[in-house]
């Protein structure tokens, strides 16, 4: 089987390895690439069979090709690659928001091809094709959105893919994925950055920093992502993030006032927030 990705950062990259150790020889994985340096460091990192610099050359003969680019860069992607992708392709992606790209693949791509919306729930601080690691998605969640024309056949072999990955395919509705991914994955980088530009450009930071533990690089890890990435999801979600921002604003306020009165309801609601998280880390066990 031959497998074209677009795209060989921190997702795409660890897609090529993660295909790699799973089909060492039955499937052969072509990578996009537009740097001569990030030829030979995919060719030297194991990620891809070979490497090409023309999207058609990419995509040609191709079973599957996997657009891992930035989520406003696949509408450019996929006009670009329509008119050379093979009969019968199966196209997917690997965006974090699901209603624009499966408008985008409807609207695009030749009625000769299927598309299933992808979005794999795994990821790090670090960004790149240096990061790349083939079990980056071992025991993850994989959203999979197939489009209304979208074959049964393609659908189990985009799905076959994600289970080589180590990931758990989970089908759901574009709309339903960008309103639910809002407050669990996009709410938590804009949260990181914010605490990261509230603390860090004040004047007592040179000596804050000296205090800051665990608990504030925790919180504050996902602020290490890629700017560009994350810019573009939230331009790509934009109601559904603005709807948790102000739900979590809500919420803080809650807090601030509890605080502001010394009121012993500040106890009951942070065991009701330790219970909860508690609950929910007993049901990903």
């Amino acid at each position: 089987m031959r497998v074209a990705i677009i795209g060989l950062g921190l997702i795409g990259g660890s897609i090529g390895l993660g295909l790699k150790k799973a089909d060492k020889s039955d499937c052969e994985v072509v990578g996009y690439v537009r740097r001569p340096e990030a030829a030979s460091l995919a060719m030297n990192m194991g990620m891809v069979d070979r490497v090409e610099t023309s999207l058609e050359d990419t995509v040609k003969e191709a079973e599957m090709v996997i657009v891992a680019t930035p989520v406003l860069v696949i509408k450019e992607i996929l006009s670009q690659i329509s008119g050379y992708l093979p009969h019968g392709c199966i196209v997917t992606d690997t965006g974090s928001t699901k209603v624009q790209v499966m408008k985008w693949a409807g609207d695009l791509l030749p009625p000769t091809v299927d598309f299933v919306g992808g979005h794999p729930m795994a990821g790090k601080e670090t960004y790149g094709m240096k990061a790349a690691e083939a079990d980056l998605f071992q025991g993850s969640v994989y959203c999979l959105t197939p489009a209304k024309k979208t074959s049964s056949q393609a659908v189990d072999k985009v799905a076959d893919m994600v289970k080589k990955l180590g990931a758990v395919p989970f089908f759901i509705d574009a709309q339903e994925h960008d309103e639910l991914v809002a407050g669990t994955s996009h709410l938590p980088f804009l949260l990181s950055a914010a605490l990261v530009t509230s603390t860090a450009s004040e004047p007592t930071w040179e000596k804050m920093k000296k205090l800051a533990g665990s608990g504030y690089r925790d919180v504050t890890r996902l602020a290490s992502g890629s700017p560009e990435v994350n810019a573009q999801i939230c331009l790509a979600n934009q109601q559904a993030i603005l709807h948790w921002l102000d739900r979590f604003i809500d919420e803080l306020q809650k807090y601030r006032h509890l605080v502001n009165l010394g009121d012993e309801r500040l106890k009951e609601t942070l065991a009701e927030a330790n219970r909860l998280r508690q609950e929910w880390l007993n049901k990903t066990k």
